[in-house]
């Protein structure tokens, strides 16, 4: 089948700055012999750039700050075909995580959210065949006019994980979250669709806390799973927001992110979406 979705992602736009390490420090700890890089990041970034390779008419908005960071944050987006016309320049810095991974992919984050906390709904308009998919490392209120303001499919992916207020709980066509946030989140169980990632387990979609669909996780050699479940939420709101059967989405969706683990980048490349679909067949 030919994918047709229209996203929008309203989100954070980052520097990654990561050491990869042997193993991640304990607190008060060094660790020495790290590699360090510097790349695109930041979860609405990531999950734009993951939606627009995947095949999906994408745009971003967010927000950056006027220095070499933001210009290449920008720059990094379009190349993935994510159209920017909606980010804004701020005053203050670009948004930037700090990252170390491990051998095993592992990670641990600190973000600055610098320009991010100037990200603005103003002026901007929805369609309702237009799907929005946001995060949590921008400001609550901008997740609860989303709540009031979108029309059509909209996903929440509760990451970091804090309390939701429950109109957008109420709202949201599909929340998103691993099991430790869904475990953090005891609202999310009267929320209508929630998607549960398991890691190497698979992941699960619940109904009102009730489990409907299950998918195993594809077996990956794990580089980095930083970029892993941003991706797996542009997948999985493309594949549901396609009339794809849900079990078939949730598998589709494991194979994005099982593709995303393998690489050290958060914004790596990917095929068309309809190519995973057809890898399930």
């Amino acid at each position: 089948m030919t994918i047709d979705c229209s996203l929008t992602v309203v989100g954070s736009i980052n520097a990654d700055i990561t050491a990869t390490t042997s193993r991640l420090p304990a607190a008060g700890e060094t660790v020495g012999g790290g590699r360090l890089s510097r790349s695109p990041g930041g979860k609405g970034a990531n999950q734009a750039a993951a939606a627009a390779r995947l095949g999906a008419k994408t745009r971003m908005i967010g927000a950056v700050g006027p220095d070499s960071d933001g210009q290449a944050m920008l720059e990094a987006l379009r190349a993935a075909g994510v159209n920017t016309d909606d980010i804004a320049e701020a005053t203050a810095e670009t948004g930037t995580a700090l990252i170390v991974v491990d051998a095993h992919g592992e990670n641990q984050i600190a973000v600055c959210e610098g320009a991010n906390a100037s990200a603005s709904l103003a002026g901007i308009e929805f369609g309702a065949d237009e799907a929005v998919l946001t995060q949590l490392e921008i400001r609550l209120d901008l997740i609860v006019e989303l709540a009031h303001r979108v029309p059509g499919f909209l996903t929440v992916n509760a990451a970091p994980a804090r309390p939701l207020p429950s109109e957008v709980v109420d709202r949201a066509d599909l929340i998103i979250v691993n099991e430790y946030e869904y475990f953090q989140l005891p609202q999310l169980q009267t929320a209508q669709l929630v998607a549960v990632t398991y890691g190497a387990k698979g992941s699960a979609l619940l109904q009102r806390g009730e489990q409907i669909a299950f998918a195993e996780a594809l077996e990956a050699t794990p580089v980095s799973a930083v970029g892993a479940g941003d991706a797996y939420c542009a997948a999985l709101t493309i594949g549901l927001t396609s009339g794809i059967e849900t079990e078939r989405a949730l598998r589709a969706a494991n194979a994005v992110g099982a593709a995303a683990v393998e690489v050290a980048s958060a914004q790596p490349e990917f095929d068309m979406f309809e190519t995973y679909l057809s890898a399930l067949d």
